[in-house]
């Protein structure tokens, strides 16, 4: 029997009930380390920007929460719909997001996505299916329904996956989300990224129950808790959810055991956890998972380091371009927003 999700001080491959995994080929595995290694350094450098001053305003990472990324984008098709958190770098770079309009859209600077006027919390990109981060917690969970339901209103066979975390599964809306996508059989994943943490409480303090992912049950929807760390486990997870919700049997709720090293926010002093928790989760964060799994197959360290070296490249000139982009021309408060 698995231990409690909730402890932080357990591995996510221990917390975890459900333990099969697909085997991917290692010509599969080798980009899917490339993206994840791309995006951990993209928001390692955003972090540093915003500590030295150069981002106005919140900015969350998800440092530590890569395989769920990585795994959702490798499992769903192009024209699948996507909402997530304002913890959402991950999720947007793994569809296919230019990292350079995204590190310039996160300083707020004209060749960003949205002009700069998204901002860290706000990625947006409809040609990705990425139809909208956002920064009210578990308000972007009815967005997929909704953008799921449309697809079955339509026939498209296009599914929806949301991504929450934790602290949002305690949202009204959340629970109103649930009953309405199970008894309308709609086809949506809804994956929760469970760091053990709600901001900065532990969620053993805030959880009455230790396996969240049964809440779900009460709605007769089908759940499993797997670990969200390990690339191959949410692929084959998130395959068959899209399975079976491109068949018309409904919704799956995923609940994927991982940790975030980083603080809830740039600025974070994370006085609520110790160093020592934080260094025995570095053990099993993805990045050191789908490392270890290139080894065995027989990649080489010397291979991993090129990649790593091209991977440093990118992302050091897309910051360089990004600090010297033009700012947004001031009009343009005035463009892109809704007259009623």
């Amino acid at each position: 029997m698995a231990e409690p999700s909730l402890e932080a001080s357990v591995p996510s491959a221990d917390a975890a009930v459900t333990e099969s995994a697909a085997v991917l080929a290692t010509e599969q595995l080798l980009p899917m380390y490339r993206m994840m290694f791309l995006i951990r350094r993209v928001e390692e450098s955003l972090l540093e920007l915003a500590e030295s001053g150069k981002i106005g305003g919140a900015m969350h990472t998800a440092i530590g929460h890569e395989g769920a990324a990585i795994g959702m984008a490798a499992a769903l098709r192009k024209d699948d719909y996507l909402t997530c958190t304002y913890r959402g770098h991950h999720h947007s770079l793994a569809r296919g997001m230019d990292p350079q309009r995204a590190i310039c859209e996160v300083l707020g600077r004209a060749p960003g996505f949205a002009k700069g006027k998204g901002g860290s919390m706000h990625f947006l990109d409809p040609s990705l299916g990425l139809m909208g981060a956002n920064g009210i917690v578990g308000a972007q969970v009815p967005h997929a329904a909704g953008m799921a339901l449309a697809s079955k209103i339509r026939g498209e066979d296009r599914i929806a996956i949301t991504f929450f975390g934790d602290g949002a599964l305690y949202q009204g809306l959340m629970h109103e989300t649930f009953n309405m996508a199970q008894k309308w059989k709609l086809p949506v994943i809804f994956y929760c990224e469970n760091n053990r943490y709600s901001e900065m409480t532990p969620i053993s303090r805030t959880s009455s129950v230790d396996e969240i992912y049964q809440f779900v049950r009460a709605y007769g929807m089908e759940s499993i808790q797997i670990d969200g760390n390990d690339v191959e486990v949410v692929y084959e997870a998130i395959v068959k959810a899209a399975g079976r919700a491109r068949a018309g049997e409904g919704p799956t709720f995923i609940e994927g055991i991982t940790y975030r090293l980083s603080g809830h926010m740039a600025g974070d002093l994370e006085t609520y956890r110790s160093s020592e928790e934080i260094e025995m989760q570095r053990a099993y964060e993805p990045l050191t998972q789908l490392h270890q799994k290139l080894i065995d197959r027989g990649v080489s360290e010397a291979e991993i380091d090129q990649l790593r070296a091209e991977v440093e490249e990118e992302v050091q000139a897309a910051v360089e371009y990004a600090l010297e982009a033009p700012w947004p021309d001031l009009a343009e408060a005035y463009t892109d927003v809704y007259q009623v």
